[in-house]
């Protein structure tokens, strides 16, 4: 069935002083938790969507990938190894083992499900509990970049309204954008991952309309000429470069990122951070079109 985005995972070394980047940029950014396998997360959440910002905290507890066993940890901790970023694109699922199978039925996975657990806290320290299961894809010609969609157990658990009252005035992830030099390499793999038949293709990529957001693959060309930065592109196929953030008000987006001493640059009507300054990642602020 069709997903939406999910969460987008930014892979940094420090995670403390990467929460304190997205707190300086406007952002609530939730306490650190952590995985059993060795990795460590602080969240920052949107109506229907967040990032996750990890970091390999614990690698002595990080497994190794073995038969049907995708590790999220190695593949973040060899991501880190050369870059910081964007390291995985996670949708939504309604039912990921249904998910599963169509993944392994079209090629792009032979990795069984994922399922772990964790305490959380609502805003006023409250104990919740979260539960989550992961089906993970792979397109063989990207191995720089992780995919998976996500099931949530306990959603209403997760999700909430204080976390998401941002002083930036981000209210949603309206896309994500992908750099990959011949775009229509990747249409095949698109389409098996989300689920999502009618994919537009034009000149200078490809876009998804998922129900929550776009995924785009374009050149590095177009990026260069949409977002004003010049993509961080290493190793072959897609990587993920950028995520936009809809706010009501660009001038007050640029005032918190300027009374914190981030500097953003005007580009075609967006405020864009350039991954320098963004551990690795393109953030870019714009209107609702």
């Amino acid at each position: 069935m069709p997903h939406g985005l999910d969460h987008i995972v930014h892979a940094v070394r420090d995670l403390d002083a990467a929460g304190e980047f997205y707190r300086r940029a406007g952002f609530i950014v939730g306490a650190r938790n952590r995985h059993s396998w060795g990795t460590h997360n602080r969240i920052v959440q949107f109506k229907d969507c967040f990032v996750e910002i990890l970091e390999v905290a614990e690698p002595e507890k990080i497994a190794p990938h073995a038969g049907r066993s995708f590790s999220f940890g190695a593949f973040n901790r060899d991501f880190l190894r050369d870059r910081q970023g964007f390291s995985m694109l996670i949708l939504s699922s309604r039912d990921v083992a249904a998910d599963g199978r169509w993944f392994e039925a079209s090629g792009i996975s032979n990795s069984d499900v994922l399922d772990f657990a964790r305490e959380g806290k609502k805003p006023d320290g409250t104990p919740v509990k979260l539960a989550f299961s992961l089906a993970f894809a792979a397109d063989p010609i990207s191995p720089n970049l992780g995919f998976a969609v996500c099931q949530q157990h306990f959603p209403e658990n997760f999700w909430d309204p204080a976390f998401q009252n941002h002083a930036n005035g981000a209210t949603r992830v309206p896309g994500v954008v992908m750099v990959a030099d011949n775009p229509t390499d990747h249409h095949i793999f698109l389409k098996a991952f989300t689920a999502v038949s009618d994919l537009h293709s034009s000149s200078i990529g490809v876009r998804v309309r998922t129900e929550n957001g776009d995924i785009e693959i374009v050149e590095p060309v177009a990026f260069r000429d949409q977002y004003g930065i010049a993509p961080e592109v290493s190793g072959d196929g897609m990587t993920l470069n950028a995520i936009r953030f809809e706010v009501a008000d660009i001038g007050r987006a640029k005032a918190a990122l300027r009374a914190n001493g981030i500097a953003a640059e005007r580009h075609v009507g967006r405020l864009v951070v350039p991954p320098d300054l963004a551990y690795g990642a393109t953030l870019i602020f714009e209107t609702a079109k």
